[in-house]
C-alpha cells in the first residue's frame, strides 16, 4: 500500500504578518513548523502502513526552508519525501497550489502507483480546507473530507467515518482516493531517536514546474483566479460598560436602569 501525505510549512506562532501589497504571508524571520492539521494526516498514514504494510511518501510545496517539514516527516515515520520548489509557484492560491500538488502526485504515481492520498483538514495560515477536495478534483478521484476515523481497509477500498453538520456518516471509497482528516482521528506520536537520525540522512527529491510538467500559466500569484484585495489586522476595542454597586441588588437595579435607558427593555 502506497500512501501519500500532503504537508505544508506554516508559521509556528499566531503572530502572523501579511504583506499589505500582495496579501501573502511574510515568512522571513518567523519560526515555522509542520502545519498542525498535517501532523494527524501523517500519523494516520504511518499507522496504516504499520497495520497494512507498504510505505508512506510525503510531498510539500514551498521554498528551500520547507525542507524542514520534510525531514520532520521522516522523523515521524515517512519513508520518502518530495519538494516542489520553484519561483514560478510563489504566491499561489489554493487553486494553483492544488494543481501543482496534483501534478507532483501524478509524477510520483508514475514512479510507484499511489493508493491513498491524505491531507490535513486545513492549514493554520489560511483555514480554507480546499486543498484535499481540490486535489481530488484535479485527479478525478473519490474524496472524503472531515474524516474522523478509519474503520476498515481492504485491498480495493477504505471505509471511513466523516463528520457532517448534523452528525457523521460512514463512506466506502475505492482506491485510489483522497482523504482530509480532522484532529479527532488520532494522537500524533513523539519523534523517535531512530527517526531523528534518519531525518538527518534523508534524501529530499526536489522538482520544479518543468519536472512535474505543470502549465506555468496556472501557477503563481500572477495567474491565481482569486486575488487578495485588502488585508488588515482587525482592531479590538473594549466597549463593555461595567455596572458598579455595593451589592448584587444595587448592581441589578442599575443594570435594569441602563438597559431601559438604551431601549433594550
Amino acid at each position: 500500500m502506497h500512501i501519500l501525505v500532503c504537508v505544508k510549512q506554516t508559521p509556528k506562532s499566531d503572530n502572523v504578518k501579511i504583506d499589505p501589497a500582495t496579501g501573502c504571508l511574510i515568512r522571513s524571520g518567523s519560526e515555522s513548523a509542520i502545519n498542525p492539521f498535517d501532523e494527524y494526516a501523517l500519523e494516520e498514514a504511518v499507522t496504516l502502513k504499520e497495520q497494512e504494510g507498504g510505505r508512506v511518501s510525503v510531498i510539500t510545496m514551498g521554498p528551500p526552508q520547507a525542507q524542514q517539514v520534510l525531514r520532520d516527516s521522516i522523523a515521524r515515520g515517512a519513508d520518502e519525501v518530495y519538494q516542489l520548489g520553484d519561483r514560478a509557484l510563489a504566491g499561489s492560491d489554493t487553486w494553483s497550489t492544488s494543481y501543482a500538488l496534483a501534478k507532483g502526485i501524478e509524477k510520483i504515481n508514475g514512479l510507484s502507483p499511489v493508493d491513498l492520498i491524505i491531507c490535513g483538514k486545513q492549514t493554520n495560515d489560511s483555514d480554507t480546507g480546499h486543498i484535499g477536495p481540490q486535489i481530488s478534483a484535479w485527479l478525478n478521484l473519490p474524496n472524503a473530507a472531515f474524516v474522523k476515523k478509519v474503520i476498515r481497509v481492504s485491498k480495493k477500498s477504505i471505509v471511513v467515518e466523516r463528520l457532517t453538520e448534523d452528525g457523521s456518516e460512514v463512506l466506502e471509497l475505492p482506491f485510489p482516493c483522497v482523504l482530509s482528516v480532522v484532529k479527532e482521528i488520532n494522537k500524533p506520536r513523539v519523534r523517535s531517536v531512530k527517526g531523528r537520525l534518519a531525518a538527518k540522512k534523508a534524501t529530499i527529491v526536489t522538482w520544479n514546474a518543468d519536472d512535474i510538467q505543470a502549465d506555468k500559466t496556472m501557477l503563481g500569484i500572477a495567474n491565481c483566479p482569486t486575488k487578495v484585495v485588502k488585508s488588515f489586522t482587525p482592531k479590538h476595542e473594549n466597549t463593555a460598560t461595567i455596572v458598579e454597586g455595593n451589592n448584587g441588588k444595587e448592581k441589578g437595579t442599575k443594570l435594569v436602569a441602563l438597559l431601559k435607558e438604551n431601549h433594550f427593555i
